[in-house]
């Protein structure tokens, strides 16, 4: 059996040791080398040539976001960040995301080593997962360059009031959900999102998402109505899903026992699209690992919803469409970049405006 070769980056004696320690455990995969710093893991990714890298966001001489850059512009390889639980680790971690982390682990601010323990099985199976992700190497636009993606956002009308639009997500998913609510238009239907991610950073992905959208994003609150033009991000630890109330529909932001060892689980709430929008519903599963949230696409789709699910090519990790599409669940196979575009003409051609009139 081939191990996984993992190299750790932490300014952090402890924490370089007790990552070691956790990776060293597992029959599948082995620690190669530990840096203090950016510097001293340069020279190790050279000369080791590892598979996957776990990588601190806060570093003397040079921060982790800095190094990530250079990294997937120069070298792109699978990256898990280690960072910390505040509101400017969410921020910074966000950012890591955006330029091409797999994904990444909220280490506790007191009590590292237990903390970290407790962790284990988490980091472990981000590094599995990170060690088959496809990685893609950073591509900076250049100097006054616009989103040509702006020009497909087209207006859709009054339909958009009737229909709910449902996004499940998980590895990868932070900036593809991003690639889809950036194309839709202000009076899109509302959108409804269970992206797999802890508590601490679901605020600050829905802010960072409200100012880069034309809808309105947030986090989700219970009992609030759930409105055309807005998105709503289950809260990290939250399970959500939505329920009729009268004439309307309401967010239930509930806690529970985790669904398909996730929680917020895409699982609860593409059943609830089945069992109170059916449809009007609009079901698309994006980016991440395992199954969580197939069989209740197949469900929306039996109750009448119309699907899609993110091709292979563009997925950072082909699992969870796999599934959707191998439950029959899916009617349309995308990739990441067609699913708003064709979404929007979708919707625009079944109230009698089709782009090509526009």
């Amino acid at each position: 059996m081939t191990k996984i070769r993992a190299v750790v980056v932490d300014d952090s004696a402890l924490v370089r040791s007790l990552l070691t320690e956790i990776i060293n455990r597992q029959p599948d995969m082995e620690c190669i080398g530990a840096a203090s710093d950016p510097y001293v893991a340069r020279e190790m990714i050279r000369n080791l040539n590892p598979d996957v890298i776990t990588l601190d966001v806060e570093m003397p001489r040079m921060d982790g976001i800095d190094f990530l850059s250079k990294l997937m512009r120069l070298r792109p390889m699978p990256v898990v960040m280690v960072s910390t639980l505040t509101e400017r680790g969410a921020d910074v971690t966000l950012r890591a995301l955006e330029l091409g982390a797999i994904d990444f682990v909220a280490k506790p601010k007191i009590g590292i080593s237990n903390g970290l323990q407790q962790l284990a099985q988490e980091i472990t199976d981000k590094i599995r997962i990170a060690a088959k992700a496809q990685v893609r190497k950073l591509q900076l636009p250049a100097a006054g360059d616009s989103r040509p993606a702006a020009a497909t956002v087209h207006n859709i009308g009054r339909l958009s009031t009737e229909k709910i639009i449902f996004i499940g997500a998980s590895t990868g998913g932070t900036e593809a959900t991003r690639e889809v609510l950036v194309n839709l238009p202000a009076d899109a239907p509302a959108v409804v999102i269970t992206q797999h991610m802890p508590p601490g950073f679901t605020r600050s992905y829905a802010t960072r998402l409200d100012g880069l959208c034309k809808i309105a994003v947030k986090e989700a609150t219970d009992g609030e109505r759930v409105l055309p033009g807005h998105a709503y991000i289950a809260p990290g630890g939250h399970h959500l899903s939505i329920e009729r109330s009268g004439a309307n529909y309401i967010a239930r932001v509930l806690d529970g026992e985790p669904v398909n060892r996730h929680k917020p689980s895409v699982e609860v709430l593409f059943k609830s699209a089945a069992r109170v929008v059916g449809p009007n519903a609009i079901g698309i599963m994006l980016t991440g690992m395992g199954a969580d949230g197939a069989r209740a696409m197949k469900e929306m789709r039996d109750a009448g919803a119309y699907n899609y699910a993110q091709d292979e090519a563009s997925c950072v990790v082909f699992g969870m469409p796999r599934e959707a599409i191998q439950a029959g669940a899916a009617h349309e196979v995308l990739p990441l970049t067609q699913i708003a575009p064709q979404l929007i003409e979708r919707l625009r051609s079944t109230s009698g405006l089709s782009l090509n009139r526009v």
